[in-house]
């Protein structure tokens, strides 16, 4: 029982809103269509849940056999840094997601297409691959992508794109260009929460050569960075509204605006370990974001 609660340290529950966010709008756009298919929608979340947290035990493993993960770093203290679990009890766990991952990334692909090796099915079984691949490279092994600033990339393409596209395309078969302003709101608030992430270990990454985007152009302009992200999220937003037929509810996204104001005000005056609290609080603001931005298309 008492591992059990490093386990689930480990799988870092206050970021699998975020992960959600791109399935619950891409689905919600589909419906808002006419397209729903529950089983496909329940498989996306239990094989987003299981990416999200094989990347957060990959992440934990990567930045360990780094040094990343030390008595300096300002987030919450690993559970393998303490020794709390051992390493091959976590390496054993990693192995699980992984091969959770996969078999509902089968099962997702298999219930969305009825059948695995349709052209549509291997593009997307292909995608999923390539998203555990991403999930695990990031801060594992010598090319660890995390350590070169291409996390808030991937964070846009995984977490965005590939989300809120996949999940429409798997309600509705075809994706249309329009669909990329939608996604790229998801995208751009979850590089939001990276950076903010990174901004909180800043010092400690400087010291052991990971390489993120506040690092590279500093603190202050990783904050002016982060109200363009929040900035370009709700006008990407917008501008999909505007091509479609105009109602009202299709603004209700922007009910979300005081949360994040109220964070952009906390964020810009924070600095370390004060931006910890800020990751949960702009996690769910995202959720939110998403929520509402595909229940007022649907009503």
């Amino acid at each position: 029982m008492n591992k059990a609660r490093h386990y689930i340290a480990s799988f870092r529950l206050r970021t699998l809103p975020l992960s959600l966010s791109g399935i619950f709008l891409g689905t919600l756009l589909a419906s808002a269509h006419g397209f729903f298919q529950t089983t496909p929608f329940l498989l996306a979340v239990a094989t987003t849940l299981s990416l999200q947290i094989l990347s957060n035990l990959a992440n934990e493993l990567g930045d360990l056999q780094k040094g990343t993960d030390n008595t300096e770093r300002l987030g919450p203290i690993r559970s393998i840094q303490s020794g709390a679990l051992t390493l091959s009890e976590f390496k054993r766990t990693i192995a699980v997601f992984a091969i959770l991952s996969v078999c509902f990334g089968i099962l997702l692909v298999y219930s969305a297409f009825d059948q695995l090796f349709s052209q549509d099915g291997i593009v997307m079984l292909l995608l999923g691959a390539t998203a555990i691949v991403a999930a695990i490279k990031y801060t594992v092994g010598k090319g660890a992508y995390g350590y070169h600033g291409l996390g808030d990339l991937s964070v846009f393409l995984f977490f965005g794109l590939l989300s809120v596209c996949g999940s429409w395309f798997l309600m509705v078969r075809q994706i249309v260009p329009v669909l990329f302003l939608p996604a790229s709101a998801i995208g751009l608030l979850s590089v939001g929460v990276l950076n903010l992430n990174n901004m909180r270990d800043v010092e400690n990454d400087k010291v052991y050569g990971k390489h993120t985007l506040p690092v590279l152009i500093g603190i202050h302009r990783a904050k002016i960075y982060h109200f363009c992200l929040i900035i370009g999220a709700f006008l990407a937003m917008t501008a999909y509204v505007a091509f479609q037929d105009f109602r009202l509810s299709n603004l209700l996204f922007w009910l979300s605006l005081p949360l994040f104001a109220i964070h952009l005000k906390q964020m810009s005056k924070s600095q370390g370990r004060a931006l910890d609290p800020q990751l949960k609080v702009l996690s769910l603001s995202t959720l939110l974001f998403a929520l509402l931005a595909g229940i007022g298309f649907v009503i």
